[in-house]
């Protein structure tokens, strides 16, 4: 693993500083992890937006089938998709104009990382803002 993956200032510019947080592959089922970080993310004030091919509302939030649907300035792109498929989403959150992006526990694409953060946008990814929040009360 990379430490540059996890990198302490982007973890904190996102769960400090960046509100409104789109969550791609968030659907309305809540027995999937997305749910519960979607639920997590709202109880800490933040702003849900799912990214779904199906565009559900999610915990009371419109949801979108795309990114580029999305008629609001994004803060987060959370990738809850496999590693093979996030990299599109990382560049499709650099061309939206997203603060940051952040890949989920278990989705890494190396590739990606690069990219994003050549273009100059924060990015995180293996990890969950539940272990990050965590990890500060410990």
């Amino acid at each position: 693993m990379s430490a540059d993956w996890q990198d302490p200032a982007a973890v904190d510019l996102m769960l400090d500083d960046l509100d409104t947080w789109a969550i791609v592959g968030l659907s309305g089922d809540p027995g999937r992890t997305a749910f519960s970080i979607a639920s997590l993310l709202q109880s800490r004030g933040k702003r849900i937006v799912p990214i779904h091919p199906s565009a559900p509302t999610v915990l009371g939030e419109q949801g979108y089938a795309s990114l580029s649907e999305v008629p609001f300035p994004i803060d987060v792109v959370d990738v809850f998709r496999r590693s093979e498929s996030a990299g599109e989403f990382a560049d499709q959150a650099v061309e939206v104009g997203a603060k940051s992006v952040w890949f989920q526990l278990g989705v890494i694409d190396e590739d990606a990382f690069q990219r994003t953060r050549a273009a100059g946008v924060p990015m995180v990814m293996d990890t969950c803002p539940a272990i990050e929040w965590r990890k500060r009360s410990a």
